[in-house]
């Protein structure tokens, strides 16, 4: 198995779940790509300009996931495309469920 095909992790941690993110700003839309190396790859429209990137990430994820963006938040990364985001008021579990509703191979740890 490639490491594009490997399945997103998605980790358990104090206070709520854990999702490394590959992003890809300045895209043709916003939408979730699927799986990269471990890490949720997602494209968006928003440059990486004063936050603006950040932002679309947090909207697009609360909305996929079907919770408020109060409850996403990029914690590592706010610079770089290779992010980190916590996401409150879910389980590792019925995260990964959501994702693969999505269509997106999903693999729970911790």
């Amino acid at each position: 198995m490639n490491a594009a095909a490997d399945p997103v992790l998605v980790v358990a941690a104090a206070g709520g779940v854990r999702l490394h993110l590959r992003v890809k700003p300045g895209g043709r839309a916003d939408r979730l790509l699927g799986p990269h190396a471990g890490a949720l790859k997602l494209e968006v429209r928003a440059a990486p300009d004063r936050g603006r990137a950040n932002d679309a990430v947090v909207r697009l994820l609360a909305e996929a996931l079907g919770v408020g963006r109060s409850q996403v938040e990029v914690i590592a990364g706010a610079a770089a495309r290779d992010k980190v985001v916590s996401v409150s008021g879910l389980s590792a579990v019925e995260l990964a469920r959501r994702l693969e509703a999505a269509g997106i191979a999903a693999e729970v740890r911790g």
